[in-house]
């Protein structure tokens, strides 16, 4: 089938707001507890609507004392003031502009609420570019669960079958492949131990992502 759809998360793969993330945490970890954000802490959160959640659970775990409501929304604003200051990650606007120029349509699909994805699109210049923009506000189950994707693709009238999606988490990857959508997952500056396995391919930048071989093969071939 014909590829119809590029369907593209946000943190971490449009603008790389998990560096961000990651940062406050880390920072966070070092005045609380004297080191680091474990790695397998992040990767549990990851791409997570509920990922404060796990985090907090683990650092009032080594507190031995939940951690108060001053503090964590001291790490909320420094997330968002390092998130203020994340540029559009390399390769995005060239493969939106191929999509475009293909006549595909775009979308975003996010586990974020569009309070904090919808602002940042226009902050980066993005938000007029797609077509579609589904947020965790718009099902009540979230990556890795298929809801999102699926809503997507009925937005857009599209099967899975036309479609592709870009990833960056493990946990986006597993929803774009329980929705059936071929799914290529792109690594950022801290998803160095993201297990992504489960994608169909897996790239180090959407600088390597070249359109036309996708248009060529899944046109031939169908996603699965």
């Amino acid at each position: 089938m014909p590829l119809r759809l590029l369907l593209f998360d946000f943190d971490g793969l449009l603008c790389d707001t998990e560096r961000a993330a990651h940062r406050s945490w880390d920072e966070l970890y070092h005045q609380l507890v004297g080191h680091g954000l474990p790695d397998r802490v992040w990767a549990a959160m990851a791409g997570r609507s509920d990922g404060e959640t796990v985090a907090l659970a683990d650092l009032s775990a080594r507190l031995g004392r939940p951690v108060g409501e001053p503090t964590r929304a001291a790490r909320l604003r420094r997330k968002r003031e390092l998130c203020a200051a994340e540029p559009v990650r390399p390769g995005v606007t060239a493969l939106l502009d191929a999509g475009r120029a293909a006549g595909l349509g775009l979308g975003v699909v996010s586990s974020s609420p569009w309070r904090w994805v919808e602002p940042h699109l226009r902050r980066l210049g993005l938000g007029h570019r797609f077509d579609w923009l589904v947020t965790g506000d718009d099902t009540p189950a979230h990556k890795p669960a298929p809801d999102l994707y699926r809503l997507a693709l009925r937005r857009a009238g599209v099967p899975a079958a036309d479609a592709l999606a870009f990833e960056d988490s493990e946990s986006g990857v597993r929803a774009a492949g329980a929705a059936g959508v071929y799914c290529v997952a792109v690594r950022n500056a801290v998803g160095g131990h993201a297990d992504l396995h489960a994608a169909d391919e897996v790239r180090a930048s959407l600088l390597d992502v070249a359109l036309a071989s996708y248009l060529d093969r899944l046109a031939e071939t169908g996603n699965r």
